[in-house]
């Protein structure tokens, strides 16, 4: 009887709340109710050009009548390899001998029933294979419409396709990791959890509005809610506050080689990226321009940028605009190396921290130095020009923790990359299972609304007088917001919650 009572209820008035206030319904809907297309699809699913081996992926209700048609198998067992002859299957003519296999809904990639063809990978393999499918009346797939057909089956959610997307694009091993990562689910658990937590206390803030003057719910359970939301701003904010490694490593650390003209900048960027890209000359100011290269520092993706040398005056105006440049692509990079030339430090008759102090400031650089407090190296060039006490003045250089190279010599260079790698792992942190970072910009604005709207409800509740439905209402936007990220959200879950976790008439 409660529940028959308790579930009209809900259906026609908190349920109808929750649908004329935006509510927690998905901004994506499920397969079932968006009419999807329901053809079958298919596509080159291997790289582009000759190799080895060319994957052809079906997917769709008729994937096995190709199989059968182009293969003569009439009763294949599912997720088993088959060496067969693939025929035409109109002309009946043999495109190529290769390996067949079957995976029927919902067991396989897309949730529906599955076919791939390994073939050899020449172009005319691949194109008789592709138009005999055609042949089938078969429609050749969208770009990414395989994933979209397992997104809306559910088998993965948004951040997991956003990690699929990553790993694919992965070109270094700790952009490999972290996305395998996201697309294995570690985001999407977290976030899930998350939002799981807020639907419990949603339900139980809405079972005590509409029967707490019944006396039939838990005593302090709107207190124990209260206390779980501000457990849970307290988590979210901790995930924000991370520095955007999970971002940068994504996109790549945007570093920027600064310093005074002729100091081995070029050199340097030279080295890094093991190629000759930048000109070096002995002339000072042969670089004008912002010079912008990818490289892999030790897994680590870098976006490398040489500069326009750094002075305090010029009547060049090619000059000026190039140091305008580097001072602007400065402030914006996450990791700062700063070059010196060590004849000029010798020259200098100051302890080397005191020289650097006077190097900043003369270059008027301060500005650029302190927002990037610790995301900044000193590295001295040119080591091979010490001709007197150079142990000592090596240990000085190590002790201010200025890392001492050579670009002529190519001397100090393995002391180099294991700075730059330490630097960069701060930067880009370690991602793991237990503890995944922010890989996208979309998450963080989702979750910063998702704090807002939980901090909302948080100083509603505190005032003297207040409309506790009012208040409900910012946790379902919060909720909205964490199924924003993974693509899916639910009010039937909030029915669920109600039946089996919480008791009432207590």
């Amino acid at each position: 009887m409660w529940k028959r009572l308790i579930t009209k209820f809900l259906r026609s008035d908190v349920k109808k709340r929750l649908n004329d206030t935006g509510g927690i319904f998905s901004f994506v809907c499920r397969f079932n109710s968006t009419g999807a297309s329901t053809s079958t699809i298919y596509a080159l699913s291997s790289g582009q050009g000759k190799c080895g081996v060319a994957v052809i992926r079906i997917s769709g209700s008729r994937s096995l009548e190709a199989l059968k048609k182009m293969t003569n198998l009439l009763n294949p067992s599912p997720r088993q390899v088959f060496l067969r002859k693939i025929y035409d299957p109109i002309t009946r003519d043999i495109i190529d001998k290769g390996l067949c296999l079957w995976f029927p809904g919902p067991n396989s990639f897309t949730g529906e029933d599955s076919v791939e063809f390994q073939v050899h990978g020449g172009p005319a393999v691949i194109e008789s294979l592709m138009s005999a499918l055609s042949k089938l009346k078969f429609n050749p797939a969208e770009p990414g419409e395989f994933t979209k057909r397992a997104f809306y089956n559910g088998k993965l959610d948004l951040t997991e396709i956003e990690g699929l997307a990553d790993l694919i694009h992965a070109e270094t091993e700790q952009q490999r990791k972290q996305a395998l990562l996201q697309a294995g689910g570690s985001l999407s658990n977290l976030y899930n959890s998350w939002k799981k937590e807020l639907s419990t206390s949603l339900a139980n803030i809405e079972a005590y509005i509409d029967f707490s003057e019944d006396d039939n719910i838990e005593q302090n359970v709107l207190e124990n809610c209260n206390e779980r939301i501000r457990s849970l701003v307290g988590e979210i904010s901790k995930h924000l506050a991370d520095g955007r490694r999970g971002e940068i490593l994504r996109s790549g650390v945007r570093t920027v080689i600064i310093g005074q003209p002729n100091v081995g900048k070029s050199s340097l960027l030279n080295y890094l990226v093991r190629r000759n890209a930048a000109i070096v000359t002995p002339i000072a100011g042969t670089t004008r321009d912002i010079v912008e290269l990818n490289t892999n520092i030790s897994g680590y993706p870098v976006i490398l940028a040489d500069t326009a040398g750094l002075v305090t005056s010029t009547r060049d105006i090619v000059e000026e605009e190039g140091i305008k440049r580097a001072r602007s692509y400065a402030v914006t990079a996450d990791f700062i190396i700063l070059m010196i030339d060590i004849s000029n430090y010798l020259s200098s008759c100051k302890s080397f921290s005191d020289y650097v102090r006077y190097y900043i400031d003369s270059l008027d650089i301060n500005d650029l130095i302190k927002d990037k407090q610790t995301n900044f190296i000193v590295v001295v060039n040119k080591i091979d020009l010490i001709n007197e006490d150079y142990e000592k003045i090596i240990n000085d250089l190590k002790n201010y923790e200025a890392v001492p190279i050579s670009c002529d010599k190519e001397d100090g260079f393995s002391d180099l990359l294991n700075a730059l790698t330490d630097k960069f792992k701060d930067i880009c942190g370690n991602p793991s299972r237990e503890n995944p970072t922010i890989s996208q910009t979309r998450h963080r604005i989702h979750l910063i609304n998702c704090v807002d709207y939980l901090n909302n409800y948080l100083e509603i509740i505190n005032k003297y007088e207040y409309d506790m439905v009012i208040a409900a209402q910012q946790i379902r936007f919060a909720m909205r917001e964490l199924g924003k990220i993974t693509g899916h959200v639910s009010s039937e879950e909030i029915l669920d919650i109600i039946f089996k976790n919480f008791c009432i008439g207590k």
